[in-house]
């Protein structure tokens, strides 16, 4: 399912103590915020007003519709009048679906010359809200709390960001993973808990013998990679000379699409340990799906190719661009230190400033031919990095924010996509902040998704969160971490 094809059910608070006339009130501006909401152009999916709750039996089939509707991505609650809370508990203790609890009111100001004891019983979100606060923090529901006036631009962005992090959340419930082969020999941070994080995360994580690819590789014709051919010359510049090695790549491409699709996997993984039968690891190939929305991990790393496809698919329809990286080297010059972020090949483009070029270099690792990749500078901008390792027992996200720049250099003779940022609050404390916690060289770098997108994300998966920000210092983070181990140690016993 795409962005639009999610809605979230927009619930409002009452009871019968207020009389027919109060509740035809409530509902018909429940209706009408509902209405300016999804005109406002700041939320992604639509808002459906569904019911005026006054019962503890309307709730809970509420919530158990809610639960076994693939379109419901999540529940926005607010209490226009006092709803006494005792009447949730069933609902919410049996709610699966991403809560957010819509703190506002109908009217943005207080009318001084008609308030009156009608407009005080009619309009009470503001104690209303705090009864309805109160229980789901008596039940621990991970929920997202917004507060403020409900047509300001700023509270209808979170409520459209708050979104997007819960359709991440409805598609990795369902997300499939290929993993051609095993992961990288050796490497630590490759590995996990596939079981676990298909009990948490909902992932299937399974693997496909390279063996497969290449016989899906045969069956591709050669009108189908002209007509892919063609597609790079419209979006890339390249080179005729290297036209062979660039129909190899399109050949590799429509096989693994071919795979992914027939086995409905929206990301993958691989590794040049492992490409017995293939002339070229997959550069170009790689490249042009991730641009379509698939999550790529490198070396194995089923875990990145999985974020990958997940902060895609919360920034679909944005602009600044989602994709696999790593840190590759470091520039240390005192008041001028930067990352390079870069790949063997395989960054995704929707990160380039400019047009991409196709171009043909040797790999110098893997023994296999010069791959086509494209090859581009990432664009300046505000963005994220984020890596999820497991712990051992629980899942970590750590998620650092970083300044991406024009790279410094030219640099001529390396022939890869590359981005080039500051990480916050500085580089050689990001970095000490960022081993520290156990954060993974491969990750997800976004200009679209934020970091409380991503917090919000965490918490509806029940995952520890790790925030690196410019004023974060290693001192504070080793507490921070040290009671976090001790807190989901004994969440674990």
């Amino acid at each position: 399912m795409s962005m639009h094809d999610y809605e979230f059910w927009f619930v409002v608070g009452s009871q019968f103590l207020y009389g027919e006339e109060v509740l035809e009130t409530v509902a018909a501006r429940a209706a009408e915020m509902a209405a300016a909401l999804n005109a406002s152009g700041s939320l992604p999916c639509p808002l459906i007003y569904k019911v005026t709750a006054k019962t503890c039996g309307e709730i809970t089939d509420l919530v158990r519709e809610a639960n076994h509707d693939p379109r419901c991505a999540g529940i926005v609650a607010w209490c226009h009048t006092f709803s006494p809370s005792k009447m949730w508990i069933n609902g919410l203790a049996d709610l699966r679906k991403p809560y957010c609890h819509l703190a506002t009111q109908y009217n943005r100001d207080i009318p001084n010359e008609e308030i009156d004891m009608d407009f005080m019983n009619l309009n009470q979100a503001a104690h209303g809200d705090r009864e309805h606060g109160f229980l789901g923090a008596r039940l621990r529901l991970p929920r997202k709390v917004i507060a403020g006036y409900w047509q300001d631009e700023a509270v209808q962005r979170r409520l459209g960001d708050w979104m997007r992090a819960a359709v991440g959340v409805a598609f990795s419930r369902t997300l499939k993973v290929m993993r051609f082969g095993d992961n990288m020999r050796e490497v630590a941070v490759t590995e996990g808990d596939k079981v676990e994080a298909q009990i948490k995360l909902g992932w299937q994580v399974n693997t496909w013998p390279v063996g497969q690819l290449v016989e899906a590789m045969e069956a591709i014709t050669e009108e189908q990679i002209d007509a892919l051919v063609e597609e790079y010359r419209q979006n890339y510049d390249l080179n005729p000379d290297d036209l062979e090695t660039i129909r190899y790549q399109a050949r590799e491409e429509l096989a693994m699409k071919v795979m992914l699709d027939d086995e409905g996997c929206k990301a993958f993984a691989n590794t040049f340990q492992d490409l017995y039968g293939m002339r070229q690891l997959p550069g170009l190939a790689t490249q042009h799906l991730m641009a379509q929305g698939y999550g790529y991990g490198g070396e194995g790393d089923w875990k990145v190719a999985a974020m990958t496809a997940i902060l895609k698919a919360m920034s679909e329809g944005q602009t600044g661009g989602t994709a696999f990286m790593e840190d590759y080297t470091y520039h240390l010059e005192p008041s001028n230190q930067y990352s390079l972020g870069a790949h063997m090949l395989e960054v995704c483009p929707s990160v380039a400033a400019k047009r991409p070029r196709i171009e043909v270099h040797p790999l110098g690792i893997g023994d296999r031919e010069a791959p086509a990749r494209l090859v581009f500078e990432g664009h300046e901008g505000e963005a994220i990095v984020v890596s999820l390792v497991d712990m051992g027992g629980r899942f970590r996200l750590i998620c650092q924010d970083i300044r991406c720049v024009k790279p410094i250099f030219p640099m001529p003779n390396l022939p890869v996509a590359r981005v080039m940022w500051q990480p916050l609050p500085d580089l050689t404390t990001g970095v000490e902040c960022w081993i520290t916690a156990g954060g993974a060289h491969h990750t997800v770098l976004s200009y679209d998704v934020t970091a409380e997108q991503m917090r919000d994300w965490a918490r509806m998966m029940d995952i520890e969160f790790v925030h690196i920000t410019e004023d974060t210092t290693l001192e504070n983070l080793e507490h921070d971490l040290f009671l976090s181990d001790l807190a989901w140690k004994l969440r674990g016993r």
